[in-house]
């Protein structure tokens, strides 16, 4: 069974690849922004916000290839005040979430949701705890000198497979969640439905 990735994420194909998943990756270019506001001002917590955006990316692209299980996902960052954090579109912004973040915890939610004949037929969603150690302004240029522009496609500002670990006294949760997508569970359905061998 064919299945398609509806992303062109770095990291959620790099984990795809490294699990052996042959796969197609289809950006779905949905406006996730424009989501994910009208959804925050009805009241929608961050957990059906990155559900509701991984569904939305899923159908759309399965609603174009019906026969394939299509997967989509998306990632949240919610700080302890309930903020959400977006992708940050400059590096002054990258700035000001690392500051927000710094000395703090927050939550990252990963959702995953497979579509089939254009209509969600699978879901799950991960949570992550992850605690910011104190970040002295002397480290936050050195790291954005280091890592902008590549984490700026990164909700959160980081990239736990590299240097963003190094802004972390603790992380409670799945490796493959904190990456941007609950991975295992994934694999477990597609084995389920043939598109992996059991």
């Amino acid at each position: 069974m064919n299945v398609i990735l509806a992303s062109q994420s770095a990291s959620r194909r790099a984990m795809l690849d490294a699990a052996g998943v042959d796969y197609d990756a289809v950006p779905a270019h949905v406006d996730e922004a424009g989501v994910k506001a009208a959804l925050l001002a009805a009241g929608h917590p961050p957990r059906d916000i990155a559900d509701a955006l991984a569904e939305l990316k899923a159908v759309k692209i399965s609603q174009a290839h019906p026969a394939a299980l299509v997967l989509g996902s998306d990632s949240i960052v919610a700080r302890a005040d309930g903020r959400l954090l977006d992708k940050p579109v400059d590096l002054q912004t990258a700035r000001y979430h690392l500051e927000s973040l710094s000395g703090g915890t927050h939550q990252l939610i990963s959702a995953a949701v497979i579509a089939e004949q254009g209509r969600p037929v699978w879901r799950h969603v991960d949570h992550a705890r992850l605690v910011v150690r104190p970040l002295s302004a002397t480290f936050i240029d050195a790291y954005l000198d280091a890592e902008w522009p590549a984490i700026a496609q990164c909700v959160g500002c980081f990239r736990i497979e590299g240097r963003g670990v190094t802004l972390f006294d603790r992380i409670d949760g799945n490796h493959f969640t904190i990456l941007g997508m609950p991975l295992l569970s994934v694999l477990g359905y597609l084995r389920q439905r043939g598109a992996m061998a059991s």
